[in-house]
């Protein structure tokens, strides 16, 4: 393999930025939940690192997938199938449905019902006719993402429609994200990576620094997010049980 077609180190950099901010997040939303912490972590500062992680771990799976799809076309000389794309996705929407699972044991209120994990499953799906689709890609990211304006407003009394971003009354959950805007913040990423890294290629100058120490402390972590995602709520939790911060009935119905 030539270095043309390496793994981009600068991607893995800011997929573990991402993954810090979100450890970081949900470390002071337990404190918060376990009454350690008395900020409203719904406004303010802690809301917008929560936020702020999501869109961009949000936005750099959007600039990975036209990585992933240029990478197989420039090596292989074959478009990617739709299957590889349905085959994924549903992988980690099911990784979603194993958090609901724990979240409808352990949590009294505010059931995950479509969360990130969800939320990236099926939108790695839908992605697949916009992966070459520069113009398409901006287009359907801008209508997305006003399309959210007026939804937030809207709510009905059945949940069929939660995952477009109609909201039952009274719904309430700690990790939701919607298709409407989201989806939109994908396909950004989608038309970045594809002005960006045209056939697999930086159409930009950068430095490597993927050496130093911090910087590879990051991209280790960038690389194994899923993981990091899926086991840092329970290491929290078990630590905050082991050092006596809070004990099973807090946490337990």
């Amino acid at each position: 393999m030539t270095k043309t077609y390496e793994r981009k180190w600068e991607i893995d950099l800011l997929r573990g930025i991402a993954i810090t901010l979100m450890v970081f997040f949900h470390l002071l939303y337990d404190l918060y939940y376990f009454g350690y912490y008395d900020n409203d972590i719904r406004t303010g500062e802690v809301f917008l690192i929560g936020r702020a992680a999501a869109f961009l771990f949000i936005f750099v799976a959007g600039i990975s997938l036209t990585l992933s799809f240029s990478k197989q076309l420039e090596m292989e000389q074959t478009k990617p199938k739709f299957i590889k794309y349905v085959k994924r996705g549903s992988k980690i929407f099911l990784w979603g449905m194993a958090i609901t699972a724990g979240s409808y044991i352990f949590l009294r209120e505010g059931i995950i019902i479509f969360g990130a994990l969800h939320f990236i499953g099926v939108a790695i799906i839908l992605s697949y006719p916009f992966l070459k689709q520069r113009s398409a890609s901006l287009v359907a990211a801008f209508l997305t993402i006003i399309a959210g304006i007026p939804l937030r407003t809207i709510t009905i009394e059945q949940p069929w429609l939660l995952w477009i971003g109609i909201q039952p009354t009274g719904f309430r959950s700690y990790d939701y994200f919607p298709l409407i805007p989201w989806f939109g913040v994908m396909l950004m990423g989608i038309f970045t990576g594809n002005v960006l890294y045209p056939q697999y290629k930086r159409k930009f100058i950068l430095s490597d620094i993927s050496e130093l120490t911090h910087i590879k402390v990051l991209t280790y972590m960038g690389k194994r997010s899923l993981r990091i995602y899926l086991l840092h709520q329970p290491i929290l939790i078990a630590i905050f049980y082991i050092t006596g911060f809070a004990d099973l009935s807090q946490f337990i119905p």
